[in-house]
């Protein structure tokens, strides 16, 4: 053959000089999870996720040291003990009724029950939610073809907000129910921006521009709400809500976002390749089989569920959906199968090492024992963050 061209065959095939066409030394389907950047990455988001937490768990009105808290978090009471782990993943009437158990469950230690009752599922609820807000960031992103898209950009927090404070200030009876009025909100704000942006079909332009017409507006209507708020616990309580915050929450939003959790995290990695797809354009897309329109609209309510579920447990945390799938795809590339598990480790990092910024910051810069929304943090990490990108980027807004 000319050229030094050169063919062997099955797996060992290779063009062009001896690089191989399927390199199984990668480990099969699956090889692509060993990446030495995407196994750094994640290595190093556990850490941070670990260190961030055991300092959220030490510290509070029972004061104990960070030995303390950690043998309190590794006690074998809880850890190797069906029934304490079942009690507090599932609550205690679910756990009864798994493991047929009737009894008084066993006496925990002080710290332990502190810690598991009261402290870590802070850090979990953190951890889910910082899951979920980057995924549907890194979604939202690949369907418009533009990396400024976020649950923001698009309507789904601003909708969410809009029912928050109508359902605080207008119809009070209904709070308890606002995790689930948060969530509809923010699907119904998606589908009037799809109905708004379709055109004999949708595009990434007109999806952006619908999601910022309807986030004005929504917007635009909270902040007119306020002015009907005669209580002033629940202006308070609506400011907590649309800015984010993860202040008292317990097992209960545990049990709320995981279940939808692993669907939006399963769901989203079984599309990595239609998003990979949508990338490379509407025509390239088409033209390998892909029904344009289906597969948008269906990871469009990936993204979307990812989002509620995050909102209706912490409200509308700010920049994390928008900043994390920047941060990954710098680390680990574009191939969106490692970009969505990046953002499965860098989201948790992100949202429980600000969280401890929101509990600490305040006793740290001025001595008050007060703790700020989360979402004010990430925004103050956020915004410098994304200004950084678009000095340092020419094509911003392109992926």
């Amino acid at each position: 053959m000319s050229g030094g061209e050169s063919t062997t065959g099955g797996e060992g095939r290779t063009v062009g000089g001896g690089s191989p066409a399927r390199r199984p030394a990668e480990g099969g389907r699956l090889g692509w999870l060993f990446d030495p950047r995407l196994v750094t990455v994640a290595a190093g988001s556990l850490v941070l996720v670990a260190v961030a937490g055991l300092v959220q768990v030490s510290f509070g009105a029972y004061s104990m040291t960070v030995g303390q808290a950690w043998r309190a978090v590794l006690d074998p009471a809880v850890l190797f003990d069906p029934r304490w782990f079942l009690n507090f993943l599932l609550g205690e009437e679910l756990m009864r009724t798994v493991t047929g158990f009737q009894g008084e469950l066993p006496q925990l230690a002080r710290e332990t029950l502190i810690v598991w009752n009261i402290r870590l599922p802070r850090v979990l609820v953190g951890v889910v939610v910082g899951m979920n807000l980057a995924v549907s960031g890194a979604i939202f992103q690949a369907v418009t073809r533009n990396e400024l898209a976020s649950p923001f950009i698009l309507g789904v927090s601003s909708g969410a907000g809009l029912m928050i404070l109508l359902t605080l200030v207008v119809f009070g009876s209904l709070s308890a129910f606002l995790p689930i009025i948060a969530a509809l909100g923010g699907a119904v704000a998606f589908l009037i921006v799809y109905a708004i942006a379709w055109k004999n079909g949708t595009s990434p332009v007109r999806l952006v521009l619908a999601g910022v017409i309807v986030g004005t507006v929504f917007t635009s209507l909270q902040t007119g709400l306020f002015f009907f708020a005669d209580d002033i616990s629940v202006v308070q309580s609506a400011i907590q809500w649309t800015t984010g915050s993860l202040t008292g929450t317990d097992w209960e939003q545990v049990r709320m976002a995981l279940p939808w959790t692993v669907v939006a995290v399963v769901l989203s990695l079984a599309g990595s390749r239609q998003l990979n797809l949508l990338l490379l354009g509407e025509q390239t897309a088409k033209s390998l089989g892909m029904s344009i329109e289906r597969v948008r609209f269906a990871l469009s309510g990936v993204a979307v569920l990812a989002a509620a579920a995050s909102i209706a447990v912490a409200g509308i945390v700010s920049f994390v959906g928008l900043i994390v799938p920047h941060v990954v795809r710098n680390l680990v590339g574009s191939d969106y199968k490692r970009v969505i598990v990046g953002c499965l480790f860098v989201g948790p990092a992100l949202m429980v090492g600000a969280d401890v910024g929101a509990r600490l910051g305040m006793s740290v810069l001025t001595g008050a024992d007060s703790q700020i929304p989360v979402g004010i943090v990430t925004g103050l990490v956020g915004g410098p963050y994304f200004l950084y990108l678009m000095r340092r980027q020419q094509n911003m807004g392109d992926l």
